[in-house]
């Protein structure tokens, strides 16, 4: 296997070597924290039109948020079409100097490869783009079919400018996918364990219980509302939400913060609030979950306490994408590769899928998830290798003839 040069520039040219490693390497050399391009999509741009893929690159914006870079590539005019999608936008680095490594560097060490991205998800997306690169140069272009590349540099940042209005320009273009793999980070801790084929919905509340301040010697002349916020609280949390489902665990409410900001020991004070995350499953959409919150807190609340319940507006809905033949392939694949055969699951935060599932059938499958976000971001270059197989056996039995979608 070829190693980059570690000195390789972030500016470099094309490389000649597609193996996912360097690939990776070079993804990872790119500083591309969300809403920063840093090269990464230019880069990709250029090693997909030397392939012979059509490249375009537009460019979003809205008030009130970054402008976004994105990438749409295609190869192939007919059908299936296959999509693989991802994000080169990585969350900060935080303190350089914590690293083994620099965070850009794109180091080798003891058969790992270090850097900002390795897991999430450069190191996915140059897995799917050698496996793509080597079914194309065997094929001459010659196949059936169409593959895309999808690629965003807003999936960590308030996803706004990026996969939902690269879907909307794609769609206005008359561009219809078939199935879409998305390479986010799925395995928790051996490559192989899990594919995601759902999300679950996110949905949060602020919630505000009313009192009036007062000395705390007086109690009669003031209105406490911590005791109504722990009542309201404790009915949120006194009934399940759900059992779960066929593919979903049971939905889940957590508070996250409590507040009253009061800096003073004798008085009490106007206003206690309190936030609250629910993970949810798709026996839920964000407006009836949010009828039922409300329900319960009006209920408990009765007469005895003034409240106030902010739902903030969720594009995260829960979603499954039925397993089906395309499922099927790709669980061959990685058993064929690994050994192992994978959990179907829906476990885990939101991912850009959320957005895909309205274009196309959407599952996800990438590396281990272990040190994603963390100091010393790193993949075993083996399982870059194991991926790839996996991605160009999908590829391969994707466009043999093997209908996708059936049973």
């Amino acid at each position: 296997m070829s190693h980059l040069d570690e000195t390789m520039p972030v500016s470099s040219p094309v490389i000649a070597d597609h193996s996912p490693l360097a690939l990776a390497q070079a993804l990872i050399r790119c500083p591309s924290v969300t809403p920063e391009e840093g090269g990464a999509l230019q880069w990709l741009g250029h090693v997909l039109e030397e392939a012979g893929f059509t490249v375009e690159r537009p460019r979003f914006s809205e008030p009130g948020t970054p402008d976004i870079d994105n990438l749409y590539a295609r190869i192939g005019t007919g059908s299936p079409y296959l999509l693989f999608a991802g994000h080169t936008d990585v969350v900060p680095p935080g303190a350089v100097d914590a690293w083994r490594h620099g965070p850009f560097d794109g180091a080798v060490s003891d058969g790992m490869l270090y850097g900002r991205g390795a897991v999430d998800m450069k190191g996915g997306i140059a897995c799917m783009l050698s496996a793509a690169l080597a079914f194309v140069a065997e094929r001459g272009g010659a196949f059936n079919g169409s593959i895309g590349f999808l690629i965003t540099g807003d999936e960590e940042g308030p996803a706004i400018n990026g996969t939902v209005k690269l879907l909307e320009w794609a769609k206005a273009r008359g561009e219809r996918f078939d199935h879409c793999l998305l390479g986010e980070p799925t395995n928790p801790a051996r490559l192989g364990e899990m594919i995601k084929i759902g999300r679950r919905g996110s949905l949060t509340g602020k919630l505000v219980v009313h009192g009036r301040q007062g000395h705390v010697a007086y109690p009669q002349k003031a209105e406490n509302p911590i005791p109504g916020l722990l009542r309201l609280a404790s009915a949120l949390l006194a009934e399940p939400l759900d059992g779960g489902t066929a593919h979903f665990d049971a939905s889940n409410l957590e508070f996250t913060t409590i507040d009253v900001g009061n800096p003073a020991t004798n008085v009490i004070p106007a206003d206690a609030r309190a936030t609250f995350n629910i993970r949810f499953n798709e026996g839920w959409t964000a407006e009836t979950l949010g009828a039922e919150i409300q329900r319960r807190l009006e209920a408990a609340a009765g007469n005895a306490v003034r409240f106030t319940l902010d739902l903030q507006p969720s594009n995260s809905p829960a979603f499954l994408t039925a397993p089906d033949g395309f499922t099927d392939l790709v669980v061959e694949a990685i058993e064929t590769e690994t050994g192992l055969r994978p959990v179907l699951s829906t476990t885990g935060g939101t991912s850009d899928a959320r957005f895909i599932k309205d274009a196309c059938p959407v599952i996800e499958f990438g590396l281990v998830g272990e040190t994603m976000h963390q100091t010393d971001e790193c993949v075993a270059i083996a399982d870059l290798d194991r991926l790839t197989a996996i991605y160009r056996r999908v590829v391969s039995a994707y466009f043999s003839g093997r209908s996708p979608s059936g049973p």
